[in-house]
């Protein structure tokens, strides 16, 4: 079991990134959150198999209208969590 701490840049806001997230994440029974900054990034921290993580990593970057620039990750402790959900700012 895993959790990381994800900053995402490029095409990322206004087309559906959050929804993507959580769609793709649930079914992988990975938990976490999904939120839009203000500088135009979105932020994710996403638990669970590390496959599993990985998997959601790359159905992202293969998503219609989606495009991921740069990708800072890092791996933080893993939490208490039941589901995946996103944020608002």
């Amino acid at each position: 079991m895993i959790r990381k701490h994800i900053y995402f840049s490029g095409e990322v806001q206004g087309v559906g990134f959050r929804y993507s997230a959580m769609y793709l994440a649930r079914p992988l029974g990975l938990t976490g959150w999904v939120r839009n900054l203000t500088d135009g990034r979105v932020e994710m921290e996403v638990q669970g198999e590390e496959r599993a993580v990985e998997q959601l990593l790359v159905q992202l970057h293969h998503q219609r209208y989606i495009v991921i620039e740069d990708m800072d990750a890092r791996e933080i402790p893993v939490i208490e969590e039941r589901r995946f959900t996103a944020r608002s700012y």
